[in-house]
C-alpha cells in the first residue's frame, strides 16, 4: 500500500468512529454468557447480519449443546494474489458476565472511554474486525489473500466445542490474527502462557474422629501435604505457576475425611516446560501409604511461543503502524486465548490486535474509544500487506 492509501484508510475509519461505537453498544447490549445458549445464539444471529451487510459470506455453525459459532469469509481481490491460503481472524463473542449484568452496569461512554460487560474482552475486537473489512471493500484496497473470520461462543470456558473448527481453519491458513484486546497501553502479544487444568483426588478411610481416629486415614491431611508440594513447583524465574484454587473434602467435623479434591491451575511459557510440569503433577505419590491419590487433566491450551513466524507478523504490523502513525511494541500475557491452539500446531499467530483498554473480567472493564478507528485501520492495513 502507498502513503495515499494509508491516508485514505485512516480517514475512513476516523470518520466512522461514531458508527463503531454504535456497533459496540449493540453487541454489548446483547448479553452473551458462555453457558446461555439462547442468549448466545441471538448474538450469533446479530453478528451474522452485520457481517453479511459488510459483504462477507456468512455461515452459522450450529452446535446442539453450546452456543452457535459464526464463520465469515471474504475473497482476496488483488490482481496477483499472494497465495490461496487465507488469513484467519479469531474472536469470541461469549463473556464471563451473567444475564442481568447490564441492568446494573449498562454500556456507557464516559469521556474518552467506553465501559460495559464484555466491552474489552472482547466485543470491541469484533467491531474492529468488521470495520477493517468494511474499509478494505469501500476503498477497494489490495487484499491479496482471502480472509476468514471465526467468532466462537465458548472461549471463556475453554473453547471445547469450537477448538476443532479453529484448528481445522488454521491448518489451511497462512497465518492467524487474534482480535483479543491489546496489552494495556497498546502492545501486541507475541507470546502467551499455556494453561493447564488438573484435578487431584485423595481417598482415605473414614473413622470416628473422637472414638477411633487411629483407624482413619485423613484425605484432608494428605491433600494438605500435596498442596504444599504442588505450590512448591511454582518457579517464577521461568514463569511457571501452580495454583490450587478450589478444595473440597470431608463430610462432618467429627469424621476423619475419606475423600478430598483439589482443582489446580498451571501456567507455563514453553511447551517443554508445560510437558515437564504436567508430568510432575501426574507423578505425585501419597505421603501416607494408606492413602490413594489420582490425577486427571492436562494442558488444554499449550503455550503460544514467540516464534520466528510470529515475530515476522509483528514486524509487518509494526511497519503498518508506522505508516498510520501508530507506534507499536510487543509483549506477552499470562492468560491464554484461542491463539494458543493455532500457535501450538505451528501456524504463525499474532494476538492482541483488538482494542486498547483494561479490566477484562473486572467491574471496571473499559476500552479507549480512540483505539477503535486506529486498530481498525491497523488491521485493514495489515491484511492488505500480508
Amino acid at each position: 500500500m502507498d502513503p495515499q492509501e494509508y491516508a485514505a484508510l485512516a480517514a475512513y475509519t476516523d470518520e466512522r468512529s461514531d458508527a463503531m461505537v454504535a456497533a459496540l453498544a449493540d453487541l454489548v447490549g446483547q448479553e452473551s454468557p458462555s453457558t446461555d445458549k439462547q442468549a448466545l445464539d441471538a448474538l450469533a444471529g446479530l453478528l451474522a447480519e452485520r457481517w453479511r451487510d459488510a459483504g462477507a459470506e456468512v455461515q452459522i455453525l450450529a452446535d446442539p449443546t453450546a452456543g452457535n459459532h459464526v464463520r465469515a469469509s471474504v475473497p482476496g481481490r488483488a490482481v496477483s494474489e499472494a497465495g490461496p491460503q487465507a488469513v484467519l481472524l479469531l474472536g469470541h463473542y461469549d463473556t464471563v458476565w451473567p444475564v442481568g449484568t447490564l441492568a446494573r452496569r449498562p454500556f456507557r461512554v464516559d469521556g474518552e472511554r467506553a465501559l460495559g460487560p464484555g466491552v474489552c474482552d472482547m466485543k470491541s475486537g469484533l467491531v474492529i474486525a468488521e470495520f477493517a473489512l468494511r474499509a478494505i471493500a469501500a476503498l477497494d484496497l489490495p487484499l491479496r489473500r482471502p480472509v476468514v473470520m471465526l467468532m466462537n461462543s465458548d472461549e471463556e470456558v475453554g473453547s471445547h466445542t469450537s477448538r476443532a473448527q479453529i484448528e481445522s481453519a488454521a491448518r489451511e491458513a497462512a497465518c492467524v490474527l487474534v482480535l483479543e484486546p491489546s496489552i494495556p497501553g497498546g502492545a501486541l502479544k507475541t507470546a502467551r502462557k499455556g494453561v493447564g487444568s488438573f484435578r487431584l483426588e485423595v481417598r482415605g478411610r473414614a473413622a470416628h474422629a473422637g472414638v477411633a481416629p487411629q483407624e482413619g486415614v485423613s484425605a484432608i491431611e494428605e491433600l494438605a501435604r500435596q498442596i504444599l508440594k504442588l505450590h512448591a513447583m511454582t518457579n517464577l524465574d521461568v514463569g511457571t505457576t501452580v495454583n490450587v484454587g478450589v478444595i473440597e473434602g470431608g463430610t462432618r467435623s467429627n469424621v476423619v475425611a475419606a475423600r478430598a479434591t483439589a482443582q489446580i491451575d498451571v501456567r507455563a511459557w514453553t511447551r517443554a516446560e508445560a510437558t515437564r510440569i504436567g508430568a510432575a503433577i501426574h507423578a505425585l505419590k501419597p505421603f501416607n501409604p494408606s492413602a490413594a491419590i489420582s490425577v486427571r487433566g492436562g494442558f488444554g491450551r499449550f503455550p503460544m511461543e514467540r516464534t520466528q513466524g510470529t515475530v515476522k507478523l509483528f514486524e509487518t504490523a509494526q511497519r503498518v503502524g508506522q505508516s498510520l502513525g501508530i507506534p507499536l511494541s510487543e509483549g506477552s500475557s499470562g492468560g491464554g486465548s484461542d491463539g494458543n491452539f493455532t500457535a501450538a500446531i505451528g501456524v504463525p499467530t499474532l494476538d492482541g490486535l483488538g482494542a486498547v483498554g483494561d479490566g477484562s473480567h473486572a467491574e471496571h472493564e473499559y476500552i479507549e474509544l480512540a483505539s477503535l478507528p486506529a486498530r481498525a485501520a491497523l488491521l485493514a492495513g495489515l491484511l492488505c500487506e500480508l
